[in-house]
């Protein structure tokens, strides 16, 4: 077995951010050469020991005395022992992709309907902690190149997401279609949890965005078609109880008329439902009643038509607000009501 007197690694991708030296037999005295902005790690029998800052460093007793320690190198010579070499990439390492690879499921909590969301941004990371960063992701041997570990993360921040997208829509009131407005906030909210995660791995998350959250086009259908039969459901509602409370009052106003022969009832007719008042001789004390009471109801049934239809052009101006109909959508329909008045 060949032993090894120099140790290096020159990366060929700033991306790369952890590589395992590919010889173990190393010999006391041998030189490790690390380069600027890398950091070694001495591994034996899957334990993290002596770490080495950037520089050329003679391997020694003296300066590996963890690695001494448990396997209790004799002093001088060039005597050989077997270690792990690990060399990780401590500078911030940006632009790095994250996204959804399902749908997330979520209660829109705006219209309380169930919304599947998809999600995608950028994020950039450094590591923080060589030792830390070791044990936890690399000692186990059960990542050994960038490309596993930044899927081990990305698997992290679209967990993290999926629960914080949830309180963030509720936290701000806002609807799943209005997001994409408030995606710096948003950016912020999250990034705040995945740095809590990412530390104990010894990774300082650098920058975290979301760039988008997009709804698939057969969920804005469903929401499109729910709201629009919410909105007929609402206004047969309103005209309902409007209709009702007219009746309630009229058939009031004739009870007490009933109740007060010649005193108050004479009072209130006098005071223009009936005798004289521009009413002409002959005509039916109830028929004038009747007429009176319709033209009440007509003015009420005519304000109430009037608020019905201002409710409906605020929602559908909603609905346009949040892509969910398109301006000729909106414009017909505002012709539609405009035309009831």
């Amino acid at each position: 077995m060949a032993f090894i007197d120099r140790i290096k690694f020159d990366a060929v991708d700033n991306n790369l951010l952890v590589w395992k030296y590919p010889s173990e037999s190393i010999t006391v005295g041998c030189q490790l050469i690390v380069n600027q902005s890398q950091e070694a790690i001495l591994f034996k029998g899957g334990k993290a020991l002596d770490i080495f800052g950037p520089g050329t460093h003679t391997l020694s007793t003296g300066n590996i005395p963890l690695l001494n320690k448990l396997i209790n190198l004799p002093f001088g010579g060039e005597t050989p022992f077997t270690a792990e070499v690990w060399f990780v990439n401590k500078t911030a390492i940006r632009d790095l992709k994250w996204g959804t690879l399902s749908p997330i499921p979520l209660i829109d909590p705006k219209y309380n309907y169930p919304i599947s969301a998809r999600a995608f941004g950028r994020w950039g990371l450094r590591v923080s902690d060589t030792r830390s960063f070791i044990v936890q992701l690399v000692g186990t041997e059960q990542y050994k190149n960038s490309a596993e570990i930044e899927q081990y993360f990305e698997g992290e921040i679209v967990q993290r997401l999926s629960n914080e997208l949830s309180n963030y829509l509720v936290k701000e009131n806002i609807s799943v279609f209005e997001v994409n407005s408030k995606l710096n906030d948003l950016s912020k909210f999250v990034e705040n949890d995945v740095s809590h995660e990412f530390d104990r791995f010894g990774i300082e998350v650098v920058n975290f965005n979301v760039e988008r959250i997009s709804i698939p086009d057969e969920e804005k259908l469903k929401i499109q078609d729910i709201l629009g039969k919410r909105m007929e459901i609402e206004q047969i509602s309103q005209a309902s109880v409007g209709s009702a409370y007219i009746t309630m009052r009229s058939l009031d106003v004739l009870e007490k008329a009933a109740q007060n022969e010649g005193g108050a009832a004479g009072s209130m007719l006098a005071g223009g439902l009936g005798l004289g008042m521009g009413m002409g001789a002959g005509i039916p004390l109830g028929q004038n009643i009747g007429q009176s009471l319709s033209v009440n109801q007509n003015t009420q049934g005519q304000a109430l038509n009037t608020g019905s239809i201002t409710e409906k052009l605020k929602q559908l101006k909603e609905l346009l607000d949040i892509d969910l109909i398109s301006q000729s959508d909106f414009d017909e329909k505002k012709r539609d009501l405009l035309k009831g008045l």
